[in-house]
Order: C-alpha cells, then structure tokens, then sequence
C-alpha cells in the first residue's frame, strides 16, 4: 500500500501541473479523484469475488468486479451522480433528459431523484420492459421512441432543445466518463496485483475512465475492452486507428450494442487501452449461464463478455497477476432468461436437440431411447412429426429434446447411436443450437 499512496502522490502533482497546461487533455486522473466522494454517497463499493470453477477454465486465477449489484444494477449510476452532481443551479431548474436502452436511464433517473430533479428518459421501444419501469420507478418519465439507441438519442436531443431541458449523455462526456472511472480506482484499491482488467465496451465511456485509473495507478496493468462480435464498432475503430461507425446486429449484449464510440472518451481509449476484441454469441451466454450457476450471479449479456473472453480464449492471460473480468451490469429481462439459459446450456453441451428419421412402425421409438438411457441421456421432451418437409412416406420425424454432461458427452452419445445402426445425417456448425440428425437403417 504504501507503493500505491506514492503512485497517487507523484500523479496528482503531474496532474495539477497537466491541468494548467493550455494543452491539457479533456479528462485527468484528478477528475476521478474529485468523482469518488460524490459517487460514495449514494453508490455502493462493490466487491471483487473469486471463482474457482472460472479460473480453472481460464488458467488463471479470476476475480469478478461485481457491479451488477450496484444500485440500479449497473455501473451507469457512477457517470450519471458525477454529472447531476456537477450542474448548475439553472440547468437543475430546467430538468434533465437521456437517452438510453436501460441502465444510463436507471442511472440518470436515480441520480435525478437523489438532487431533487425532474427527469425524462427517452428509450427505444423495444426496451426491455423490466428496465422502462424501473425507471418510472426511480421517478423519471419515460418516453419510447425509435428502435434503436441512437433513434432514441436523436429525439432525446430534440426534446432538449424544444423544452430547453438539461441533456445528459450516456457517455460522451468527460464528467461521466470520470465518475466511471471510480470503478477502476476500486479495482486497483482492491486488486493492486492486477495483471489484467477486462472491460465491456460500447460507447467507450466505462472503458476509457476504468483505463485512465488503472493505468495511472498500475501502469503494468494490461486493460482489454471486450465487445460482441454481433456489434464491432469499438474493436474495428481501435485496430483501424480512428472512429468508425459499424451498424449493430441483435445481440445478447444490447447494453453494448452502439454503432460508434464516442468522440469524448475515443482519445483515451486510444492512449490507455491495450487491446479491444470481440466474443460470440454463444461465448456471452455460456459465460451468463456459468455465472449465474457457480458464482450465482444474473449478470446480463453487456456485462458478461469479459467472462466470455476469457472461455473463449480471445485474450492471452498472464501469470503477472488476476485477472478482473468487469460484471458492469445485471438488469435483465426475466423473460429472457429462460432463452438465454437453453442458449448457454447447448453451448455448454449440456442441452442437447435430436431429429431422427425412423420407420413408422411398433417398438423403433422404444429402440432409439433405450441407447439414449444407456448412454446416460436424461430425456426432456419427445415429438412426432408425421408431416415434415420432405420425409419419405412411412417415415416419422422425431424429435428429442436431451440433458447432457457436456459436449464430450454429446460426442459420446452420436458415436453410440452410429454404433446402434443410426446413420448420422447433418452435424450442426460448431456453436450452434440446431439439432443433431440422424436417420435410422431399415
């Protein structure tokens, strides 16, 4: 600890120096420092948890910087307390207005609530619906436009200018990517022997304050920004070196989803971050399903790519020290979850579809689960289907629904079924949920 007072000491000093500096950058670690006291009173220190099943899959030891459960479930709230704190008397007289997909809405509006501030929040209207009331619930009114952030943005925009209301962004603005980055100081307070943080990445602003902290007080620290393959936009301006505007596919990671980084915290990124990659679909709900079962946390899909990363392999873990996978948020739509999970479990190997081709005739369906059950397939569900696209006549397509162990377990089970006579018809892409198909010899 005394190494990490020191580090602070001789930044704050080059900092204040910085800072007077005409060409002083938009943002220094000294605007977090100012961030911390203001963000303290109302947002919690959330803790970083060890997992012994996710490091043994890593390689290495990992903690989990819990931020899914801060209050309104995100890290948003740290940004928007900055910000509202940071207004003038005017502009809090007038009202503030956001624009969001769910967590900077919850954020702003909580952060309103606690100054005594009117809010209006304009979201998409696609919005998960558990996200839309609890920001009704914080006290904002919500408005649903458009079916994407930045449609929403655009009429938040106009809706300041029309009734001369305050706009907070989600993040490009310093003063909220610096409230952001309390989360890197609580991570280099609680893990000085960091070798790795990986951050989830969208608009840049949680990732260019968690980066200027982590490498103003750990320079060794490797930060990696992660993003959904499904929506590319950070990882493609990083490597391509300059801004690009990349339209975002549907995603399990929609918090995340933005088609450009922003212009205010992209100088950051650029100095800071060392790297930015992407993960998959099925990677983001393995990782949701393995939380929530060994660390029993609901982390959303945003929030749980840095996991992702990790099962992956989409970044080389060192042996300087943890690695801290941020969990930025845990505001999920509980009716997703149920398709979420089916998602990761297959992923996982764990959740198994079969269609079989068999002859419509007595005793072949009892065959086909007697080598199931001696395989140890726990079936699920079983359907007939007489009238399938293209079965031959005195065919019957069946489908299986199966528990299994996991995917050696499933590879198991297509060698005993060839073995029993059934001829294996079409294997699914690596990572995909479609079925296994066979088809039965005469």
């Amino acid at each position: 600890m005394i190494g990490y007072a020191i580090a602070i000491k001789h930044y704050t000093a080059k900092a204040r120096a910085m800072a007077r500096s005409p060409r002083a950058a938009v943002l220094h670690f000294l605007d977090i420092q100012k961030a911390l006291p203001i963000v303290r009173r109302v947002a919690h220190h959330t803790p970083l948890l060890s997992s012994q099943q996710l490091s043994a899959q890593a390689g290495c030891p990992v903690l989990l910087k819990a931020e899914c459960l801060q209050r309104t479930g995100s890290f948003k709230i740290r940004g928007a307390l900055n910000k509202v704190a940071s207004l003038t008397e005017e502009e809090l007289r007038r009202g503030v207005i956001a624009a969001s997909a769910g967590n900077h809405a919850q954020g702003v509006a909580l952060a309103a609530r606690e100054a005594g501030v009117a809010c209006t929040v304009v979201m998409p209207v696609g919005a998960s619906l558990a996200k839309v009331e609890a920001t009704r619930g914080y006290g904002a009114t919500v408005a649903l436009h458009g079916d994407s952030f930045d449609q929403a943005l655009r009429r938040a925009q106009e809706l300041a200018q029309e009734q001369g209301l305050t706009f907070v962004h989600a993040f490009d603005d310093p003063v909220i990517v610096a409230g952001q980055g309390t989360l890197g100081w609580e991570i280099c307070q609680d893990a000085p022997d960091a070798g790795l943080v990986l951050v989830p990445v969208g608009g840049g602003g949680l990732i260019a304050g968690v980066a200027l902290a982590v490498k103003t007080l750990s320079p060794r620290t490797r930060v990696i920004g992660v993003q959904a393959a499904s929506a590319p936009a950070a990882e493609r301006s990083f490597h391509g070196r300059r801004r690009v505007r990349v339209p975002a596919a549907p995603t399990l990671a929609d918090g995340i989803a933005i088609a450009e980084p922003g212009a205010t915290p992209w100088p950051l990124v650029r100095r800071y971050v060392d790297d930015v990659v992407t993960v998959s679909e099925e990677a983001i709900a393995h990782a949701q399903v393995l939380l929530l079962e060994r660390a029993k946390l609901l982390v959303e899909g945003a929030g749980a790519v840095g996991v992702a990363a990790l099962l992956e392999r989409a970044v080389p873990v060192t042996a300087r020290g943890p690695a801290v996978a941020v969990l930025s948020g845990g505001n999920v739509d509980l009716n997703l979850v149920s398709r979420i999970l089916e998602h990761g479990l297959a992923q996982a190997g764990r959740y198994q579809l079969l269609e079989v081709a068999l002859p419509d005739r007595p005793g072949q369906l009892a065959r086909l689960l007697a080598v199931l059950a001696a395989v140890g397939v726990n079936v699920l569900d079983v359907d007939h289907i007489r009238n399938a696209p293209g079965l031959p006549f005195g065919q019957v397509m069946v489908e299986i629904t199966g528990e299994t162990r996991n995917q050696e377990h499933v590879g198991e089970m297509a060698r005993r079924l060839q073995e029993a006579g059934y001829v294996l018809v079409a294997v699914p892409v690596p990572g995909s949920t479609e079925p296994l198909q066979f088809a039965a010899t005469e």
